[in-house]
């Protein structure tokens, strides 16, 4: 091998690691959030018919949207554990294939008229193996490339891998809506399905890419040097522990924005009287614009440092939880779409483009994925009851003024978790930092 050709291996590995973690999430996150969709959208009627009452039924449906996040934390135990011990790819292989083949099903299930509480119980069962795939996923698509970058532009190439979250949604959400372009009573009955299905085929295009991609720099040195750690996550509970909390509580604002920010907001939207396509369309704008301003913040967190520019977007989603819906049922399109823009264009986009290279800074190399996995998914269990929370409230009282308080609240949480937030930056291929 060359000098040139040596030079250049490590930006050949990290742009074939950029590629997989981006196609790969983008992949599985369609597959998880097709169900968020349909959940506000389809569920209620179709697997939980509690009454006459279309909260009800979508209070029902959230309930199943909120077993998948229940057992994400389990998804980041197993596959954080196998991402330390194995590897970063073997770990993602597993999380992809159990998420395409469990959406793949999802499309197949008769409803609730057809054959009654087994509907929804095989729907529960399929979103639990979505979330324990989801909850193995984000840890892996973060190191995937955060472990073969510079630690001086971690920031912005590892907020590209969080552009497959968002690029998953708009994908998710423009099949609805091309889906929702056949007659009310097609769409009910089998055109709901169609998004789930043809995802058997996207499946195959992420086995494919994530099979060619290289284990990360950052694990085959740790594996090389201080050799794996048998028991990743008891290290993570003993040594770090406080690491551990702080990033669950940083990421509570984020996780829950984003929830009563696309969730919630479409069955918001729908109670006020707001068109379904257009807030389906409103959502994709704002994923998009999610998407597009993730390596923008990340950049900013290279140059003014992580917490810094976290903090600056927890504040910011506090500060809109109360406008976000007054846009929203005002009523006028370019103001709806102007809510979604914001709300996740710029407040969410600002904390989950700076996670990936906080977190990862967070922990060292040998135990990294377990202790990603864990911040991120307890996160996603505190936080997951929050469409289910916010039906409630709004059931309760017919106003968003406690749906916005119950987001301000959970942003101060994680504004003191970001006041103690230790970090110890991770030094460029130094895994014992």
């Amino acid at each position: 091998m060359t000098s040139m050709q040596t030079a250049q291996k490590p930006d050949i590995v990290l742009k074939r690691a950029i590629a997989a973690s981006i196609v790969g999430n983008t992949l599985e996150w369609y597959d998880f959030f097709l169900y968020a969709t349909a959940a506000a959208l389809v569920f209620g009627d179709v697997f939980f018919p509690v009454g006459t009452d279309p909260l009800m039924n979508t209070l029902a449906s959230f309930a199943g949207y909120a077993v998948g996040f229940a057992a994400r934390p389990l998804g980041g135990l197993i596959f954080g554990h196998v991402g330390d011990r194995v590897g970063r790819k073997a770990s993602l292989f597993w999380t992809l294939a159990i998420m395409g083949i469990s959406t793949f099903l999802i499309g197949l299930l008769p409803s609730y008229a057809r054959i009654g509480i087994a509907a929804p119980a095989a729907l529960v069962v399929l979103r639990i193996l979505q979330g324990i795939a989801a909850g193995g996923e984000w840890g892996g698509g973060v190191l995937l490339i955060t472990e073969n970058a510079s630690r001086k532009r971690a920031g912005f190439f590892g907020a590209l891998s969080q552009t497959g979250v968002g690029l998953g949604f708009v994908l998710s959400s423009f099949a609805f809506y091309l889906a929702r372009q056949l007659s009310p009573e097609d769409f009910m009955n089998w055109g709901w399905r169609l998004p789930f299905l043809v995802s058997i085929a996207i499946f195959a295009v992420g086995i494919y890419i994530r099979l060619r991609v290289n284990e990360t720099s950052d694990f085959a040195h740790a594996e090389t040097v201080q050799g794996v750690d048998h028991a990743p996550l008891a290290t993570v509970l003993r040594e770090h522990p406080k690491e551990l909390l702080v990033g669950i509580g940083a990421r509570l604002a984020e996780t829950c924005g984003s929830h009563l920010f696309v969730t919630f907001a479409l069955a918001f939207g729908k109670v006020v009287g707001v068109p379904v396509d257009i807030l389906v369309l409103g959502v994709t704008l704002g994923m998009l614009v999610d998407s597009l301003m993730m390596p923008v913040f990340g950049w900013l967190s290279d140059l003014f440092g992580r917490r810094r520019v976290y903090a600056g977007g927890a504040v910011a989603m506090a500060l809109f939880a109360y406008p976000f819906f007054l846009l929203l049922s005002s009523g006028s399109t370019p103001l709806v779409l102007l809510a979604f823009v914001l709300g996740n264009g710029l407040c969410h986009a600002a904390m989950i483009g700076v996670q990936p290279a906080m977190f990862s800074e967070l922990f060292p190399a040998r135990v990294r994925y377990s202790g990603l996995a864990m911040a991120h998914e307890v996160s996603s269990l505190v936080v997951g009851l929050s469409p289910v929370i916010a039906t409630a409230l709004y059931a309760h009282y017919r106003d968003p003024v406690p749906v916005a308080g119950f987001l301000v609240g959970v942003c101060a949480i994680s504004l003191l978790a970001l006041a103690i937030l230790p970090m110890r930056p991770r030094a460029d291929r130094d895994c014992s930092a």
